[in-house]
């Protein structure tokens, strides 16, 4: 086996092994409809918990979800990050875990699906634009900047896979990611 390809597969043992095994919980068995182990299946006092909200932005609205810090405490103020999902992706899968990781941290963090996807509006399904990449990532800033204990001046993105490309363009885009 050539040396790349070992620090390929032990990189990701590294990675399964920290971050647990993504999809591999019912997502039927599970309220928030998570799709991956260790999920949040119910909002506990102290605990990081889920709210959801639908929002309308322009041609579409799109459900959010919002995962807060554990003790969450609104007079104090936390950093934010926006998750975005893989194309074709939804918020309940790779997004929503890593949202959870980083809200078990301190971070606000939201994780929603891009409009055509998942539980988001707008057809036709499933289709992917750069330009409404663009515009969901506004929207996701100011939803960020709505939320009350968001601190504006510590915002960040986290684009998985295809997700990824659109963030590093947003936060060429939007300075204050």
């Amino acid at each position: 086996m050539s040396n790349v390809k070992t620090v390929s597969l032990l990189l990701a043992a590294i990675i399964s092994i920290s971050t647990g095994v993504a999809m591999a919980a019912d997502y039927k068995q599970n309220p928030f409809t998570l799709t991956y182990d260790g999920a949040i299946t119910e909002n506990v006092k102290g605990k990081v918990n889920i709210s959801s909200s639908h929002v309308q932005v322009e041609w579409h609205c799109y459900f959010s979800e919002r995962l807060y810090p554990a003790n969450y405490n609104p007079s104090n103020t936390y950093p934010a990050v926006v998750v975005a999902h893989p194309n074709g992706g939804v918020k309940e899968q790779v997004a929503g875990l890593y949202a959870q990781r980083l809200a078990e941290q301190g971070y606000i963090t939201i994780a929603a699906d891009a409009a055509y996807q998942g539980a988001s509006g707008g057809l036709p399904r499933m289709w992917i634009s750069r330009q409404n990449r663009m515009k969901i990532f506004m929207a996701w800033l100011i939803l960020s900047l709505d939320h009350v204990g968001v601190d504006a001046g510590r915002l960040g993105l986290l684009g998985v896979c295809g997700g990824g490309g659109y963030s590093l363009k947003a936060a060429q885009t939007d300075k204050r990611f």
